[in-house]
Order: C-alpha cells, then sequence, then structure tokens
C-alpha cells in the first residue's frame, strides 16, 4: 500500500486550519500531519512531521507565506510548497512562485479543486488557479511582447505545434509520445527546441503560453 500523502498546513485563522484538516482527513490518500498559524512557527515544527507537501496561506503575522516559502526552499528542498490564499495580488503570486512554490490556489476553489491540486503537486505537477493562470499569462506575454505577437505560428514546425498544443492541456511527455507515435526523448527534444525559439523558461511557461 502506497503512503499516504503528508500535508502540513499553514493558516494563521485556526477555523481555516479546523476546516482543511476535516476536508483532506475524510480522503484515504491523504493525511494531515501538523499544522503552525504562522511562517515562524511552521519553520519550527514542519521538520520532525515528515511532511511532503506545505499548504501555505500568502498573508500571516511574523513571516509571509513569500518568505516561508523561500526559507523551506533553501532549507527542505525535499518539500513541495503549495499556496492556497485568499490574497491574489502579484506580489504574492509571482513571489511565491519565484520563491519556490509548486503552485498558487484561491480559497474560493472547490474542495475538488484543493484535493486535485494536492495531489498534482505532489505528483510533480505545477498547479494554478484559473485567475491566477490568467495573470501568468499576461505578464509572460507583457515579457515577451514579440512571442505574443507571432504566437509561435511563424517559428515553430508543425510537429513542434502539435507538442505545445498537447502540453497546454496537461499531456505528460509519455502520453504526447504515444499519441504521435514518436520516442519519449524525441518529444524533449521538441521542447528543449520549443523554449529556445520562444524564449521562454520551462515547460510550465510552455504550456500557460499556449493555453488559451
Amino acid at each position: 500500500m502506497n503512503r499516504r500523502i503528508r500535508v502540513f498546513l499553514v493558516d494563521d485563522q485556526e477555523l481555516m486550519r479546523q476546516g482543511l484538516r476535516k476536508l483532506l482527513e475524510i480522503e484515504t490518500d491523504i493525511e494531515v500531519v501538523g499544522e503552525a498559524p504562522d511562517g515562524v512557527t511552521a519553520l519550527a515544527e514542519v521538520g520532525p512531521c515528515d511532511a511532503d507537501i506545505v499548504l501555505v496561506d500568502a498573508r500571516m503575522p511574523r513571516m509571509n507565506g513569500v518568505e516561508l516559502i523561500a526559507r523551506l526552499a533553501a532549507e527542505r528542498p525535499d518539500l513541495t510548497t503549495l499556496v492556497l490564499s485568499t490574497f491574489d495580488e502579484d506580489e504574492y503570486i509571482f513571489g511565491a512562485l519565484r520563491a519556490g512554490a509548486r503552485g498558487y490556489l484561491l480559497k474560493d476553489c472547490s474542495p475538488d479543486e484543493l484535493l486535485n491540486g494536492i495531489r498534482k503537486a505532489h505528483a510533480g505537477e505545477t498547479v494554478l488557479d484559473g485567475p491566477v493562470a490568467a495573470r501568468l499569462v499576461a505578464e509572460l506575454r507583457r515579457e515577451h511582447p514579440w512571442v505574443a505577437d507571432l504566437r509561435g505560428a511563424d517559428l515553430l514546425s508543425g510537429r513542434e505545434m502539435e507538442v505545445a498544443r498537447m502540453i497546454a492541456v496537461g499531456a505528460s511527455n509519455r502520453e504526447i509520445a504515444g499519441r504521435l507515435h514518436i520516442t519519449e526523448g524525441t518529444v524533449k527534444n521538441h521542447v528543449s527546441s520549443m523554449l529556445r525559439k520562444l524564449g521562454l523558461r520551462d515547460r510550465t511557461q510552455l504550456a500557460l503560453y499556449f493555453a488559451d
């Protein structure tokens, strides 16, 4: 039997932590192993809990979520951090993702979206709430306006465009290889080529760019 996903909760509202604990512990594959009301306490207590994922609020007293994520990335790179917050300001969204968060969800997401987000983050996928993803796409296109105009059509080959569209809907390299009848190595080569041509940093930016 596989080990359950071990989650550590960090939120300054006790009622929110209690609600999250009750929601998560209903699931057979998720276990809440600890909680903290702020980043300072979280740093002190997360170590002995053997957590897999730290679910972090963005705005908290003593140490906010962005600083906590950066500290955990430096001190505990084995941990996955995922933001669950009311706040959708750019400083929190971009700050958290740059600090190393696996994703950013808003507290008005549905229970299923949160549960699926935790599972995806644990599997190594990037998790973004719809409005958050839209903000990132806008920022990406602001930083690369020439890419936004071309939309890749004049830069990418037909096969690269096929791969890009599949990445945009969440397909893995294995799934893409199977559908296109090519090897996973060839898919990786296409991804590397697209990133270079479009001036993008990673697969997440590529997926966001072609998402709409």
